[in-house]
């Protein structure tokens, strides 16, 4: 852990070379989390783990002016960034077919294990974003421990909040998102 975050401190001072030995040290944890992001896709789709994470190497290298706090900055920031890769691809494809409409999926803990389209992640998207509009670090929780795969204590170092505002952030997202995300009674 001192490792990564002494890369990272090297990367942040433009040391040459530091964003290569940076992404050498974290590729598995990388594809860690792209992996938590991709579970449960069907078969057939042209994103993979390797895709997701080289993808969200670019665009890491290309933010020149990032200076992540710790460890857990950075990979809340990846975990991020790898969320609107595939938030992205999944637009394009709704773009190209069935002229884009997605449709209400429900919000359960169990969502991603249940092999949800990445054409799902869009109506998740707007209810995430709607959210971060009322309160921004709630839907930072849910972007840590739902999309990142981030235990409570790793959102809280992250957050650098309690981690008993964790839990109760957590709580609320999640009833806020059960609630946008709930099919209609009408039908």
């Amino acid at each position: 852990m001192n490792d990564i975050t002494e890369l990272l401190a090297a990367q942040a001072s433009g040391e040459l070379g530091g964003m290569d030995r940076l992404m050498a040290a974290v590729y598995p944890d990388l594809r860690r989390i792209a992996h938590s992001h991709m579970r449960g896709e069907r078969s057939g789709n042209t994103l993979n783990t390797t895709v997701v994470v080289h993808e969200a190497y670019l665009r890491l290298v290309d933010q020149t002016s990032a200076s992540w706090r710790d460890r857990a900055h950075f990979f809340a920031v990846a975990s991020r960034i790898m969320r609107h890769i595939l938030i992205d691809h999944a637009r394009e494809r709704l773009a190209a077919k069935r002229g884009g409409g997605a449709r209400r999926v429900p919000f359960t803990d169990n969502f991603a294990a249940k092999g949800v389209d990445l054409d799902q992640f869009l109506v998740l998207e707007a209810a995430l974003s709607e959210l971060g509009r009322r309160d921004s670090r709630l839907e930072q929780v849910v972007e840590c421990r739902f999309f990142g795969g981030m235990t409570a204590p790793e959102t809280a170092q992250a957050l650098d909040v309690s981690l008993r505002t964790v839990e109760r952030d957590w709580t609320r997202a999640k009833a806020y998102l059960y609630r946008s995300l709930r099919e209609d009674p009408d039908g």
